[in-house]
């Protein structure tokens, strides 16, 4: 029997309105946010293929961070919210057994936690999910379950509607990253 094929996605469609711009691109701790993101996710050899989704910006943001082993997809329907780019990343991805999640405005994200959540993975859950203190967060991995009902998905809710109809298995990783995204400029300074 062979290995499940896990494809990485990272989304990253949003225009940054309550930040005032494009947040993909700002600068933190010498890289734009997004680099953080997309380090952590290709740090984990087993996701693959890798995927980054774009909208707002798409071709600024392409040009001006390291997308390393990432194929780019723009979902062209961004504005609708984050249903769209899920859409987007979802059909980009292909024929995979599950699809690993994480947000392009969580700089902190760590390839301990990516790889964790993917270790996590079992025949008895639909999706795994991150949880920080009890929280639920990313990374989240959808297993083909999910995946098959995400094209039906409208909003700006990704895939938190269909997990409260399937089996998933939460873990604790407040240990390995902080989970904070980056909604506002006051948010960047303050991490800085």
């Amino acid at each position: 029997m062979s290995d499940p094929v896990v494809g990485g996605l990272v989304l990253a469609a949003g225009e940054g309105r309550r930040f005032g711009g494009p947040k993909q691109l700002a600068e933190l701790r010498g890289a734009p946010v997004l680099a953080h993101v997309l380090r952590a996710v290709a740090g984990v050899p087993a996701l693959a293929p890798l995927v980054l989704v774009l909208g707002a910006r798409a071709d600024a943001i392409a040009r001006s961070v390291d997308l390393g082993p990432f194929a780019v997809v723009v979902a062209g329907d961004w504005a609708e919210g984050q249903a769209a780019s899920l859409r987007a990343g979802v059909a980009a991805l292909g024929d995979v057994d599950a699809a690993l999640i994480c947000l392009g405005d969580q700089p902190f994200i760590t390839s301990q936690v990516v790889a964790g959540t993917l270790d996590r993975a079992a025949e008895d859950a639909d999706a795994v999910r991150a949880a920080y203190d009890g929280v639920p967060g990313h990374p989240v991995l959808l297993g083909r379950r999910v995946l098959d009902r995400v094209p039906a998905l409208r909003g700006d809710v990704g895939a938190r509607e269909l997990l409260s109809q399937m089996r998933v298995r939460t873990w604790e990783a407040g240990h390995l990253c902080d989970p904070t995204d980056i909604d506002t400029r006051e948010q960047l300074e303050a991490m800085r």
